[in-house]
């Protein structure tokens, strides 16, 4: 094996799993290498079996080994070839002694409202009797019309946020081109970019969104177009302020080549923050994409898209020739949960919940002497002094994280590992009040494993 536990200071699971997962980290041990036994661990160790198991366990939790029976315990292998290296960063390996599962960034499925009442008032029958229809119900682009942060010029509807910024890009990207990315941003950004043969040029964020300084050095850059969150930013938790808008708006436009912006506002629903864009200053240069995922259903599959004309008919005409429309039932699904008066309770309701919960975490934590900004939307971003090592210390408590790593643009940027760049994304929004003092201590104590 060529791991040397001899020396060993810390002999706990918390311990042992550490040391493992510092030696698959550093290559000591390679995807598929088969780990010593519990029996030859803990007798190399002088600890119980019960003492390794637990260590296993903590490995496993983190999706760094596997087991397979009787054959024994081995490093993991890339699993799921459909999801990228990024990607599976952030897939767990079961639930296996598992309390909370922080890493996903999903919704509370409690707090998403009742589909019930709108199901039952959907027709029975699928009523599109011709493919060249209007791809968006006329009564749900009356409503989105009227809700939209600014006078769009044309509107559409897509499958989910991603699925309209995909579409976005591949109309605007052409291999070798710059495609400016928020760093730590969405992972599947990164995948988009590069699958299209595109270069990512990070940006940093700040307190009130994208860096102006860093803005201005990307566009020196030439990019096609710069992807933005501007609220609820995922992983950090921070909303865009108006002021900075604007101020993004200017650089943008004065640029020396043509660039778009497109915005994700991914958790506009529950976001408590007010509603900001870029093309309140530049709508002929914005592509601006509202989700209804976080708010209202994952499984729904819809977000509405807004930008000059041109080119969203241009990218309604590509989608004739694919999908050529989202499901007039889930937009008649839609339509009713963004009118209806209990939908829209509901809807206010977690809102409200997801405020409290980021409010009383934050507030536990600083109990532990770890100060944070509160976060904005179900996301927070916390700093630690090794990645691998906070999360192998919340998996032995029970506590699964998401790796930070899957979140940087590009992460030897900035130098060597260390407290300053290392980060673990808590998926805070499914965390109640009750369980607020427990994970608090769990993250606290997280931030200062391996350091």
């Amino acid at each position: 094996m060529g791991l040397d536990l001899s020396a060993l200071p810390d002999r706990t699971p918390r311990g042992i799993a550490g040391a493992f997962s510092r030696a698959i980290r550093a290559g000591d041990l390679a995807p598929g290498d088969r780990l010593p036994t519990v029996r030859d661990v803990a007798e190399e160790l002088g600890v119980s079996p019960a003492t390794v198991s637990a260590a296993w366990q903590a490995l496993r939790r983190t999706g760094t080994v596997v087991s397979r029976g009787r054959a024994g315990t081995f490093v993991k292998d890339t699993p799921t070839p459909w999801l990228s290296p990024r990607q599976r960063s952030l897939v767990g390996a079961g639930r296996d002694g598992l309390r909370l599962d922080l890493s996903r960034g999903t919704p509370d499925p409690t707090l998403l409202p009742d589909l019930g009442p709108a199901l039952h008032r959907v027709s029975q029958r699928a009523t599109t009797l011709t493919y060249q229809d209007e791809p968006v119900l006329p009564g749900l682009r009356e409503e989105l019309v009227r809700s939209w942060p600014y006078d769009a010029p044309a509107l559409t509807v897509v499958d989910g946020a991603t699925d309209g910024i995909a579409r976005t890009l591949e109309l605007l990207v052409s291999y070798g081109d710059r495609v400016a990315l928020e760093s730590p941003g969405f992972p599947p950004f990164f995948d988009l970019v590069e699958a299209l043969g595109g270069e990512v040029v990070p940006v940093d964020v700040d307190a009130e969104g994208v860096r102006p300084a860093s803005l201005r050095a990307a566009l020196d850059q030439r990019p096609v177009a710069v992807v933005l969150q501007p609220r609820a930013h995922n992983p950090t938790g921070v909303s865009m302020s108006a002021a900075r808008a604007e101020r993004l708006a200017g650089l943008v436009r004065r640029a020396r080549t043509e660039v778009w912006v497109i915005e994700d506002d991914h958790s506009g629903w529950i976001s408590t923050m007010p509603d900001v864009t870029v093309a309140t200053w530049l709508p002929e240069r914005v592509v601006h994409v509202r989700s209804y995922s976080k708010s209202h259903g994952p499984d729904l599959r819809i977000a509405a898209l807004s930008g000059p004309t041109e080119l969203v008919d241009r990218l309604v005409a590509r989608r004739m020739l694919g999908p050529a429309w989202t499901s007039r039932m889930l937009q008649t699904i839609l339509l009713d949960l963004i009118t209806s008066s209990r939908s829209l309770d509901e809807v206010g309701e977690a809102r409200r919940q997801y405020f409290a919960r980021q409010r009383t975490l934050v507030d536990a934590l600083a109990e532990h002497g770890v100060a944070m900004s509160q976060p904005d939307g179900i996301n927070l971003w916390l700093p630690v002094a090794d990645e691998r090592a906070a999360m192998v210390h919340l998996a032995a408590s029970g506590v699964r994280v998401a790796a930070g790593t899957a979140f940087v643009a590009d992460p030897g940027r900035g130098g060597p590992p260390g407290p300053s760049r290392d980060h673990v994304r808590v998926t805070s929004g499914l965390v109640t009040p009750a369980d607020a003092p427990d994970v608090a201590a769990a993250l606290a104590a997280a931030t200062r494993a391996g350091g």
